[in-house]
């Protein structure tokens, strides 16, 4: 699909219990035994919370990227900052004011924090969790345990709260089964969306017959729905961090949906490029928020293979449509190509309405906090999203301004934007170059012309299959105490798969020739397919390694190159592959794909010098 892979724009998460934890309380009872002197005299202190965080990207593998490497269990984020200052203080370290904000201390020079709770909660078992934060403060309301600090920010007093150890409603501790089938949830979704894509290329031909147009006008609606996941994400992904993410799924897979009843009725091309328009954006704001949805609810360490199912259910619902789309439009025709997959939403509709949960841990807290503001009356009770939200316009900047500035300054962005670029441009190119093949050359039907693209689907699933050598590696690599992890690491598997890319091409270009066997072109789309999937994870994982916190913007800015090229790319493939001539055409591209190949090459053994030089790569 012509998805988005990042930024997800996604808030701090409310970090998983771990061990630390209760190395925290530990602290905070010695801490709380010894006198502490307030500096200057002052009853607050710089609060160290790191914030920068909520410019987080997501993508096919950027999540995957920001796992295991560098990345140890967390504590809750209340328990990890006082634990930090904690050993700042006995440290005699200064901490650096963030965003204006003041953790405040009461008149023994004591952080002020606490545990709040209420109603049904408030049993024996809550009394041992996270006792190093004092007593339990009682509200008459049913309120899970809950941590709170105080907090001056921007000179208004705050109560922050934060989830306890073990809470049920923290995303992080659902149950691995519940966490499987919501990513089940996503996954369809991501699928659907993708066979919409190219699903509609199927039926062209036969929609510009009855419309009286050119085909190229039939080839806008490709345009218009590339071009919609090119740029809106850069302008939506922040407005979408703004509310959960249950009802952006929701009412965009809603609208998504609605639209396939007016593509199935149109009746002028100019309504179908409207639509496909709509298509496309409405497409893409769903995909928007999937990176920082398995950011809410999976551990570092356990986002890769999630991660890596979305990139591969991306990449293969992009490349399946038309095995069937084409047996639709010849025996039904092009209005049932739509009809039939806005049907095919219905059930997972329903599921997403009625099934999928809220997973931003923040929204919950937010919920608490206006549930102790009514039955207390103190309107301090915030989540920490609610105040360190950066605003419209700087996530606007990150999304689009930065995003471009990066992909124009920053080799690493910019070549890694060029090859995933590519292989999306060879994706949409083979949407006119099979037809061509099959069709033109071999007189096969529009149906029957649509079963190579199973090729292309095996070559996915082999990539996807194969990728779990590259996940093994890696991990070996975090155990050998004697290995420093960096960037690099995550590129074996690309310089092993994207190899194969250019090898199909040069397969699929000298077995084009209609006196030849259909065997040679179909075993050709396999490696073409297993090549890309490993540029999509080698450029997300490495991008988002490199750049750690800016990495949002760095990929946003490779997924405007990338949907852009897609965009453009239908316009021109036929032509150039009748004027050129199909095997030179290929050719072509098989050497353009080639010298790409190089890519991870160059970066494994100069790309440090390359982040070394950066004011924006992250340091290792």
């Amino acid at each position: 699909m012509s998805g988005y892979y990042g930024p997800s724009f996604n808030h701090k998460s409310s970090r998983p219990p771990s061990l630390a934890a209760s190395r925290a309380n530990s602290s905070y009872r010695a801490a709380r035994s010894a006198p502490v002197t307030p500096r200057n005299g002052s009853i607050t202190t710089p609060r160290n919370a790191s914030i920068a965080a909520t410019i987080a990207g997501t993508t096919a593998a950027q999540t995957a990227a920001n796992t295991a490497a560098n990345t140890g269990p967390t504590t809750p984020a209340l328990l990890s900052r006082v634990n930090s200052k904690l050993e700042n203080e006995a440290n005699g370290k200064e901490e650096t004011p963030s965003m204006n904000s003041e953790i405040l201390r009461n008149e023994k020079g004591e952080l002020m924090i606490g545990r709040i709770a209420g109603g049904k909660h408030l049993t024996d078992d809550v009394e041992d969790i996270d006792l190093g934060c004092g007593e339990i403060k009682r509200v008459d309301c049913d309120m899970p345990l809950t941590l709170t600090e105080m907090v001056n920010h921007e000179g208004k007093e705050y109560i922050v709260l934060s989830f306890a150890t073990g809470d049920k409603e923290n995303p992080f501790n659902w149950n691995p089964w519940y966490k499987r089938s919501i990513t089940t949830l996503l996954n369809l979704m991501t699928l659907f969306i993708g066979l919409a894509t190219t699903a509609y290329s199927s039926g062209i031909n036969r929609m510009c017959e009855e419309f009286g147009v050119a085909t190229i006008y039939g080839q806008l609606g490709l345009f218009t729905f590339n071009i919609a996941c090119a740029i809106a994400p850069m302008v939506l992904a922040p407005f979408c961090e703004l509310v959960g993410r249950k009802i952006v799924y929701a009412s965009a897979f809603l609208c998504f949906s609605l639209i396939f009843i007016g593509l199935a009725l149109a009746q002028n091309i100019s309504t179908i490029i409207g639509l496909r328009l709509l298509l496309g954006l409405f497409g893409c704001v769903g995909t928007i928020l999937v990176g920082g949805t398995f950011d809410d609810m999976y551990e570092p360490h356990k986002r890769g293979r999630p991660m890596a199912m979305f990139a591969f259910v991306a990449i293969f619902g992009t490349v399946a449509a038309p095995i069937y789309a084409g047996f639709i439009d010849q025996s039904l025709g092009w209005r049932w190509v739509e009809g039939i997959q806005g049907l095919a939403n219905i059930p997972l509709l329903i599921l997403i309405f009625v099934a999928f949960p809220e997973t931003r841990g923040g929204a919950k807290l937010h919920k608490r906090a206006k549930q102790l503001q009514k039955a207390t009356g103190d309107d301090r009770y915030v989540a920490e999203d609610d105040i360190y939200t950066p605003d419209v316009k700087s996530m606007l900047k990150a999304s689009s301004v930065k995003a471009i500035r990066m992909l124009v300054t920053e080799p690493v962005v910019f070549a890694f934007g060029l090859w995933i670029a590519f292989c999306w441009a060879v994706v949409f190119l083979f949407l006119s170059v099979i037809p061509i093949t099959f069709e033109e050359k071999r007189g096969w039907s529009e149906g029957v012309s649509g079963l190579p693209y199973i090729s292309l689907a095996v070559g996915t699933f082999l990539g996807w299959a194969a990728h779990h050598l590259q996940m093994r590696k890696y991990n070996q690599l975090q155990e050998d105490p004697n290995v420093r992890i960096v960037p690099e690491h995550r590129l074996y598997g690309a310089m092993f798969g994207a190899v194969w890319l250019p090898i199909g091409l040069f397969i699929y270009s000298f077995t084009q020739y209609g006196y030849l066997s259909w065997v040679g072109p179909v075993i050709g789309l396999a490696p073409i397919a297993f090549g890309i999937f490993f540029v999509f994870e080698s450029t997300y994982s490495y991008t988002a390694d490199c750049y750690g916190e800016t990495s949002s913007s760095a990929i946003a800015g490779q997924g405007l190159m990338r949907n852009t090229l897609g965009a453009v790319t239908p316009l021109f493939a036929s032509a150039f592959f009748h004027n050129v001539g199909s095997q030179y055409a290929g050719l072509i591209l098989a050497m353009f794909g080639t010298v790409l190949s190089l890519i991870p090459f160059v970066m494994f053994k100069y790309g440090h010098l390359l982040r070394a030089r950066s004011k924006l790569a992250k340091e290792y």
